[in-house]
């Protein structure tokens, strides 16, 4: 039986039905269209998920303790008192679950409704008169130290406080726009002179404080605002959500509208800024930024940056911390040709307004790419893999596999010495584009084993005999490889044909599958439509070693520095993950193409990562950068935050600085894919990917390592 063609990481839309739900039917004329949602989702997890949770007082206190977190991240809103109370549902929630109800979910919205009110007139108060920033006090960050406040006093006291910070950051930036502007009196802004009048000067420190809590005066209103407008659905798709979570986090209920937003991000779209996001803990973080598009071209917004504000061109920035994840995804996409201005939080605490011209992304740029390295009189061959991307469609549409043959054919032209395959930051994509390019490194075999949960695993084989390419190999993995990424590098590790170099990899060994609920209910709920859809695990896959890459990823075999290892999270720091298990091994021949020994390769380059100046590089940025997250407790006094500010900037300045200075490798395009002069578009393109790859100090290791092995 042929294996479907899955995504993994980028998830395909259904093609099945729900078993046994397509004859949901419990009510008499129209049920609520809450119990018929929840019903309906209950019953596709129980009956199709991987590994379906029992509905017990276990599963109660996951939802229990995940709710809240998620409604009131934190803890902000709700006081230890009203938590104490709402504890009485713990172990309760799966009774109400079974029998077709919500308290829970009841109690908990009208004391949020209640609890927003209240704090919607602390911080108005709050914000009518000005900070005084030379008091020494600080200001706790870090949503896992925060506690609920005991009484309302309390709770003042943490809003005054985060209200505070929030007003000398924006201050301080304004502080930073004035000195850049000494040098350009026509930039100056213009202030009130009086009454109908303006005037061009630099602003005081009071009339900017006064501005700076305008501007947080204005995002809490905007946001309140944003969240009073929730209504039923709004909290019951929340609600539902954190169900489907405590199974594992790559199940989700989806929304209709969230479901738009989804086969939008999931869909390779390539208008906008090309920025990937989520949401973490209140939080709007980079995870990803697409090949060629706006953001990469740009260069300044990088994977692990928290946005923190927005801004259409010159217009006032809006501020998108706290605010819901699809509203301030809607403000940073817009058309080709536009501006948007980004405030983000580097991983390092600086501060930095981006701006990005929206375009569409350049195809060509998100397809597999090739160049040449020279070194030590030996030239090699380069990969770039950003994805592994197929025509799920079935309109003649291209294949990573078939790409990546076509760049090895290339290279071997070339007469390289070797191949370097770069899998780093390549979130997954199709498991059989992943199979059959196991096949280009070696002869006939499984590449990976699929089990369903009440299914014995299946080998997943290349069957092709042929193989492309024989010469030395190695695989570059770093945290944000993953999925299909995760079972190509662990092929090539088990069948000894390449070695794995980098940090270990994501560890996402789960395929979900998209299904539409509105197929699951009988015509007496037609008039409910649309229920929204649910994402679910189906599968786990496995090495063909018997391991799986779920949970603990694929650790390589030689490891390098990552400026990763200071903020990037895999699936072991996300809720609930599905654990780490094996099973019995795949029949396969390995390749043993490798040195015999592995010890040796590891201390030559530990030797040479240990004088690298890249390495140092990357090594002090972590440890800074790391240093910076464990201070959590940041001071309320403005000359304290801006000499800690500088530091960061002048920390940035050094760094790139020793990086301009780093000698680079011999990176040059292959004769296979020059481009005429009059093709500057093209040329352009083919700069942008070299360009970078010179100052690569991971690549300059990978291709010793293969000169270690000749």
């Amino acid at each position: 039986m042929p294996f479907p063609r899955f995504k993994l990481g980028i998830y395909s839309t259904s093609v099945l039905a729900l078993l046994g739900l397509a004859s949901y039917s419990v009510y008499q004329g129209t049920p609520p269209r809450d119990q018929v949602v929840l019903g309906v989702m209950l019953q596709g997890l129980t009956q199709l998920h991987y590994q379906p949770e029992k509905l017990d007082d276990q599963f109660s206190q996951r939802v229990f303790d995940l709710y809240l977190k998620r409604v009131d991240v934190n803890k902000q809103l709700l006081l230890a008192p009203e938590v104490a109370a709402l504890r009485q549902y713990q172990t309760r929630i799966d009774d109400e679950l079974r029998g077709s109800s919500h308290e829970f979910l009841d109690a908990t919205s009208q004391l949020l409704s209640k609890r927003m009110l209240e704090v919607q007139t602390i911080y108005r108060q709050v914000l009518a008169k000005p900070f005084d920033f030379t008091v020494q006090e600080s200001w706790e960050t870090d949503p896992a130290k925060a506690v609920y406040a005991a009484d309302a006093a309390a709770q003042r006291e943490q809003w005054r406080k985060m209200l505070k910070y929030q007003t000398l950051a924006r201050m301080s930036e304004m502080m930073d726009d004035e000195v850049s502007k000494k040098d350009k009196p026509l930039a100056a802004a213009k202030v009130s002179a009086a009454p109908g009048t303006t005037t061009t000067r630099p602003r005081t420190a009071v009339e900017m404080e006064a501005e700076a809590r305008k501007r947080v005066l204005k995002y809490y209103d905007d946001a309140f605002a944003d969240q009073l407008k929730n209504d039923s659905n709004d909290r019951l798709a929340e609600f539902a959500d954190v169900i489907a979570n405590t199974y594992d986090p790559h199940t989700n209920y989806l929304a209709p509208i969230a479901r738009d937003n989804f086969d939008i991000a999931m869909s390779g779209r390539l208008e906008g800024t090309g920025a990937q996001l989520i949401q973490d803990e209140g939080h709007l973080k980079v995870t990803d930024i697409v090949a060629g598009s706006a953001s990469s071209r740009q260069g300044e917004l990088k994977v692990g940056d928290i946005i923190l504000r927005v801004a259409q061109g010159a217009a006032e920035p809006v501020s998108v911390e706290g605010m819901r994840f699809d509203k301030a995804v809607k403000l940073i996409r817009g058309p080709k040709g536009t501006e948007v201005r980004l405030t983000v939080r580097k991983p390092d605490g600086a501060t930095l307004v981006i701006p990005i011209i929206r375009d569409v992304v350049v195809i060509e740029e998100t397809y597999a790419q090739s160049a040449l390295v020279k070194q030590s009189g030996r030239t090699y061959g380069y990969i770039h893999l950003p994805g592994f991307y197929a025509d799920f469609s079935g309109k003649g549409g291209r294949s990573s596999a078939a790409d990546v043959k076509k760049e090895l054919a290339k290279l071997s032209k070339e007469n390289v010495a070797g191949v370097v395959l770069d899998l780093r930051y390549n979130g997954g994509g199709s498991l059989r584009d992943a199979v059959d390019m196991g096949g280009l490194f070696v002869p006939t075999g499984p590449m990976v084993q699929v089990k369903t949960s009440r299914g014995a695993a299946e080998p997943v084989a290349d069957t092709d005999p042929q193989v492309q390419y024989a010469g030395p190999l190695v695989v570059l993995v770093n945290k944000y490889s993953a999925s299909a990424s995760e079972i190509l590098a662990a092929a090539m590790q088990d069948y000894k044909r390449a070695v794995v170099l980098g940090s270990t990899t994501y560890g996402k060994g789960t395929v979900q599958q998209v299904f539409d609920l509105d197929n699951a209910v009988s015509a007496q709920a037609a008039a409910l439509k649309p229920l929204g859809s649910l994402k679910l695990t189906i599968q786990k896959f496995y090495r063909v070693n018997g391991g799986s890459t779920q949970f603990k990823g694929v650790v390589p075999d030689i490891t390098l520095p990552d400026a990763l290892t200071s903020f990037a999270k895999g699936e072991q720091e996300s809720e609930y993950p599905l654990p780490w298990d094996e099973i019995m091994p795949a029949v396969y021949q390995p390749a043993n193409t490798l040195p015999a020994s592995m010890a040796k390769l590891r201390a030559a380059s530990a030797a040479r990562v240990a004088i690298s100046p890249g390495f140092r590089l990357i090594t002090d940025g972590a440890a800074r950068a790391t240093e910076r997250r464990k201070q959590t407790t940041l001071s309320l006094n403005l000359a304290a935050y801006r000499t800690l500010q500088q530091q960061a900037r002048d920390a940035n300045k050094q760094q790139t600085a020793a990086q301009n200075a780093l000698s680079m490798l011999d990176v040059a395009a292959l004769s296979a894919d020059a481009r005429p002069a009059s093709d500057s578009v093209a040329a352009k393109r083919l700069a942008r990917f070299l360009k970078p790859l010179r100052k690569d100090a991971a690549l300059a290791e990978a291709v010793a390592v293969i000169g270690d092995e000749l």
